[in-house]
C-alpha cells in the first residue's frame, strides 16, 4: 500500500478526494428534498415512539430547501485496512483512502457537499460530519438516521453545507474513530473577513491502534470491570459497533458473537490528573500523539516567510485526550471556535477538548519554532513545526514552549461576534440532564440509564431550549449536539457559539439553543470510551 501524503495539510488549495462519483447503494436524484432511499426505495424510519420527526419526513426536507442549493462539490472516500506510516514508524489500522489524517474535504458556504463512502472494512460503518447543521438524514448516526453501511456496499452523503467554518469528519460506529478514521472538513467564507498569508490545518490525535497488539476495543475491555475479560454482547445497539462488531484482534470480521479480548499491554491509565480538568486527564495511556500523522521525532513542517499572517485551524481528533496547545515563541489570537466567530482574543495556548477546533491567527516570526500539544494529565506529546528559515534541525521531541504555562483562554471566556450571537429570548423549554457514571463500573451514561437510540428528549421547532448538564461525576466530559450550535450562558451574557463543550467534575453547564433543524439528534460525550459504554442520548423533535 502507498505512503500517505501529508500535503493535503499543509497547503491552502482545495484538495478533491476523488473526480466523480461512484454509485451509491443508497442514491438519490439530484434534487435535494428527495432523501436517501433504503431496500428498494423504502426511507429509513428509527425504531421509536411515534410522534416525531423522522429523519426524511418532510419538515427536514422543508428544512434543507430552505439551505438553498450551490454548486455540487464531488468527493469519495474508501474505507479499508490500511498499513499507515506515522513518520518512521508503520501501524496496520483502518483509514479513509488510505491516510492519515483522511483526505481534506474543502468546499465553499452554499455548496452542495456530495461525498460517496465505500466500505471495504470487514464491519460496518457510518460517517458523520460534525459540527455541521446539515439535514437529518446525513447525519450518519446508525440506528437513528441511516442503517450501517454493511462491508462490501456504499453510501451517498448529500447536503447543503450553509455555514463557514472548520468542521470534522469521522466514522460514528463503535470504537472506529480511535482508528484513523476521521478527516478534516474545511467550508469556506466566500466573504471572508480575515486577512492572512498562509492557512495550516493542524490535526491533532490520540494513537494506540496496532501498536503492540493494542486495539480500541481492547483497550475498552480493561476499562470495563473484569478488565480483558470476554466483552461478549456489549455492544451499544445493532449496527452501533461496540466491541461485539468485531473479532478478538478487532479488526476481522466475524459472525458478531466473538467479542473483543485485551491482546496488547495493559493500556489503563492510573494516577492521571490535571490541573485545567480539576481532576483526572484521561483513563487511556496512549503510546503515541500525532499532528497531521506524524510522531514528535519526525514531524509535520509547515513552512511560510518571516512577517506572514497565519491563519491556523486547530482539531482534536483525539478520543480520549484533551490538549494543550502551543506554538513557541508566538501569541495567538482566537478568532473562531467549533467554526463560529468569536470576538477576537489574545492567548498563549488554547485547551482543546475531543471533537473541539479552534482558528487563531499569528504573526511568523523568523527563525524554526514548535507547536506542540500536550495531552492533560497523560505523558508524552504532540509536536509539528512551523519553519520560515532554511538552516538549522527540528526542535527535540520532548520540546516544552514557555507559551504551555502561560496565558490559556477557557472557551466559557470567549464572546461570539456579532453576526453570530443569539438573540436575548426567554427559554421556551429547559431540559435538565445528569451525567452519571463512576471510574469504577465504567458505567456511564446519562441520568443513569446507558444508551437506546428509542430514548428521545423532545423538543418542537421554533423553542429556545435551555439544557442544563449537571456533571455528577468525578470526571470531565466533553459533550456534543448533534445538527446544533449552542452557546455557552454565563453570568452576563450568552456566550460563544460551539457544538462541542467541556462539563468539568461536579459542575454543571447551561447551554441555549434554537430548535432550527428538525428531526433526531444525538448528545453524547465525545470520550469514545464514554460514549461507547453508554453515554449518549437522543434530542427529538415533536409534530
Amino acid at each position: 500500500m502507498s505512503k500517505p501524503s501529508r500535503r493535503t495539510l499543509l497547503r491552502t488549495p482545495v484538495a478533491v478526494a476523488g473526480a466523480g462519483f461512484l454509485a451509491a447503494c443508497t442514491s438519490f436524484g439530484s434534487e435535494p428534498s428527495s432523501g436517501p432511499q433504503h431496500n428498494g426505495g423504502e426511507k429509513f424510519v428509527p425504531a421509536g415512539p411515534r410522534g416525531y420527526v423522522n429523519p426524511s419526513d418532510p419538515e427536514v426536507l422543508a428544512a434543507e430547501r430552505k439551505r438553498g442549493s450551490g454548486r455540487e462539490r464531488t468527493f469519495s472516500f474508501t474505507a479499508a485496512e490500511a498499513k499507515l506510516d506515522l513518520g518512521g514508524r508503520s501501524v496496520r489500522t483502518w483509514a479513509y483512502n488510505e491516510e492519515v489524517p483522511g483526505p481534506l474535504v474543502r468546499v465553499t458556504a452554499g455548496d452542495m457537499l456530495d461525498l460517496t463512502l465505500t466500505n471495504r472494512l470487514p464491519a460496518t460503518t457510518t460517517l458523520h460530519s460534525h459540527g455541521v447543521r446539515l439535514r437529518c438524514d446525513m447525519d450518519g448516526v446508525p440506528d437513528l438516521t441511516q442503517r450501517a453501511i454493511h462491508p462490501g456496499t456504499d453510501f451517498r452523503y448529500r447536503f447543503v453545507v450553509k455555514h463557514p467554518g472548520t468542521y470534522l469528519l469521522h466514522s460514528h460506529v463503535g470504537m472506529q474513530p480511535d482508528r484513523a478514521l476521521y478527516a478534516p472538513l474545511i467550508i469556506d467564507d466566500p466573504k471572508e473577513p480575515l486577512s492572512y498569508d498562509k492557512e495550516w490545518v493542524v490535526v491533532l490525535d490520540d494513537w494506540l491502534d496496532g501498536v503492540q497488539g493494542s486495539t480500541p476495543e481492547g483497550v475498552l475491555s480493561q476499562l470495563k470491570p473484569g478488565g480483558a475479560m470476554d466483552m461478549g454482547g456489549m455492544a451499544m445497539g445493532p449496527g452501533h459497533g461496540g466491541p461485539s462488531a468485531h473479532g478478538p484482534d478487532g479488526h476481522r470480521s466475524g459472525s458478531g458473537k466473538s467479542a473483543a479480548r485485551s491482546t496488547g499491554p495493559n493500556r489503563v491509565l492510573h494516577g492521571s490528573h490535571s490541573r485545567m480538568l480539576h481532576g483526572e486527564g484521561g483513563s487511556v495511556a496512549y503510546p503515541y500523539y500525532l499532528v497531521n500523522g506524524r510522531l514528535p521525532d519526525n514531524p509535520s513542517v509547515f513552512r511560510c516567510r518571516p512577517g506572514d499572517r497565519v491563519r491556523l485551524r486547530i482539531i482534536n481528533a483525539g478520543s480520549e485526550t484533551a490538549f494543550r496547545v502551543a506554538l513557541g515563541g508566538h501569541a495567538m489570537t482566537v478568532t473562531h471556535t467549533d467554526g463560529y466567530p468569536v470576538q477576537h482574543r489574545g492567548t498563549d495556548a488554547l485547551l482543546v477538548g475531543m471533537a473541539e477546533r479552534y482558528d487563531v491567527l499569528i504573526t511568523a516570526k523568523d527563525g524554526i519554532f514548535p507547536l506542540v500539544a500536550l495531552p492533560e494529565g497523560k505523558k508524552g506529546r504532540a509536536v509539528a513545526v512551523l519553519r520560515t528559515g532554511k538552516g538549522g534541525g527540528n526542535p527535540p521531541a520532548d520540546v516544552h514552549p514557555n507559551e504551555l504555562d502561560g496565558n490559556t483562554v477557557p472557551a466559557r471566556r470567549l464572546l461570539p461576534a456579532d453576526s453570530v450571537a443569539l438573540d436575548d429570548r426567554d427559554p421556551d423549554r429547559e431540559i435538565r440532564i445528569r451525567i452519571t457514571g463512576t471510574m469504577q463500573k465504567f458505567d456511564w451514561g446519562f441520568d443513569h440509564k446507558p444508551y437506546s437510540p428509542q430514548q428521545r428528549h423532545p423538543v418542537r421547532a421554533g423553542e429556545r431550549v435551555r439544557l442544563t448538564l449537571i456533571n455528577a461525576t468525578d470526571m470531565w466530559h466533553p459533550m456534543h449536539l448533534h445538527g446544533h450550535t449552542f452557546s455557552i450562558t454565563g453570568l452576563d451574557s450568552a456566550g460563544a457559539r460551539k457544538d462541542t463543550a467541556l462539563v468539568l467534575p461536579h459542575r454543571k453547564l447551561v447551554l441555549d439553543f434554537d430548535a432550527d433543524n428538525p428531526g433526531l439528534w444525538m448528545l453524547h460525550c465525545h470520550n469514545q470510551y464514554h460514549s461507547e459504554s453508554g453515554m449518549m442520548t437522543v434530542l427529538g423533535y415533536k409534530r
